[in-house]
């Protein structure tokens, strides 16, 4: 069994999160200091600091930063998968570089826009990685360790936007189902191991999980989504409208998903 606590307590969430918004400098010292709080007992900003980040409203809200979580390959936490050749891709199902494993589910295209004060931000790369249909996080979780499958990176085109071909994400105990990604500013930076822009994630609608979860492959996850609540997970619940995405498909053709990334 793979652990399933994957976005929780972890020291270096905590000062990864706090330390990459910026954001928050637009608001003034004094504003910063009633603002931002510390962190809670799961390891995550308080709802204060991002409730500061959405305030921003007439002058451009910008999609949160939330963990990356223990898992993302990164090397910020163990495997580095971005120094890897064969990384930069779109369909980022199968494995590369001498493992051969395939994550099976629901088929999943999903594209990012990123945006910066409304201007598409080309030239930019975006790393997205995510659980596969059981849950697992390839590099880390049991049998899946010697595999880097659903890990991939892009390079934004003039519209700002990337495009991953996917599969459709399990809900495993204690987190609604979504994607990871971080926002770099190029290819090089991305693939060098770099500071990223921007941590985030993104969620996907009840209605969609769970139409999906009824799916073959799915019988876990129809069963965790029952003590899940988009409003009360421990990344989304303070607040989720900029991380929602829009989804359109259905389990025999497949699922469609778009999200708008300001930064």
């Amino acid at each position: 069994m793979h652990e399933h606590d994957h976005d929780r307590g972890l020291t270096f969430d905590v000062s990864t999160l706090l330390n990459r918004r910026a954001a928050l400098g637009l608001l003034g010292g004094a504003a910063l200091a009633g603002l931002v709080g510390c962190a809670d007992q799961d390891g995550h900003a308080s709802t204060s600091t991002k409730t500061a980040e959405r305030a921003q409203g007439a002058a451009g809200a910008r999609i949160p930063d939330e963990s990356a979580g223990p898992y993302p390959g990164d090397g910020s936490n163990g495997p580095n998968v971005l120094t890897r050749s064969g990384i930069v891709r779109s369909d980022i199902r199968s494995s590369f570089g001498g493992p051969t494993g395939r994550a099976e589910g629901i088929p999943l295209t999903f594209s990012f826009t990123v945006t910066r004060e409304g201007t598409p931000l080309a030239g930019a790369a975006v790393y997205a990685w995510q659980c596969d249909r059981e849950g697992r996080y390839s590099l880390y979780s049991e049998g899946v360790t010697e595999e880097n499958y659903l890990r991939g990176v892009q390079e934004t085109d003039s519209s700002g936007t990337v495009t991953f071909t996917s599969v459709f994400p399990a809900a495993y105990p204690g987190r609604w189902p979504h994607v990871h990604f971080e926002v770099y500013a190029s290819l090089r930076i991305a693939t060098t191991t770099s500071t990223p822009l921007k941590t985030t994630q993104m969620a996907f609608p009840e209605d969609v999980c769970n139409e999906a979860y009824k799916q073959p492959g799915y019988t876990a996850s129809a069963t965790t989504m029952r003590s899940l609540n988009l409003d009360t997970d421990i990344i989304f619940r303070d607040g989720h409208s900029l991380q929602l995405a829009t989804v359109t498909g259905t389990p025999a053709t497949g699922y469609t998903s778009t999200l708008a990334v300001p930064i």
